[in-house]
């Protein structure tokens, strides 16, 4: 019985990790990270928070990954409006939700 109760708290902890919405495009691996930045905008009542981050490199070079991790671990979403992976810029656009804020690290790899 008691195991059973570990097993089911055990399972609803993964389900509450892999329901967070990072945004994870390409790879880091073996990579070099080029871009550091937390990005928080905080929250209003009633209200979608929405804030847009660029990135471009004076160098040209080639993004291969980029990590955008919800530190809060909220219903936020993150996406990639423009460039990303194969372009030496990229566009994001993070959209809170309803009377919630936004607080993401940003990691882009060359």
């Amino acid at each position: 019985m008691k195991t059973d109760a570990v097993l089911l708290i055990c399972f609803l902890s993964l389900i509450c990790i892999i329901e967070c919405k990072d945004l994870i495009v390409g790879t880091s691996y073996n990579n070099r990270l080029i871009w550091q930045q937390k990005v928080e905008y905080n929250a209003i009542p009633l209200k979608k928070r929405v804030k847009e981050e660029f990135y471009s490199d004076a160098g040209q070079q080639i993004i291969k990954g980029v990590i955008a991790r919800d530190l809060d671990h909220t219903d936020a979403i993150a996406s990639i409006t423009a460039g990303g992976v194969g372009f030496s810029y990229v566009n994001l656009r993070f959209k809170s939700d309803r009377g919630s804020g936004l607080n993401y690290q940003v990691e882009i790899y060359v």
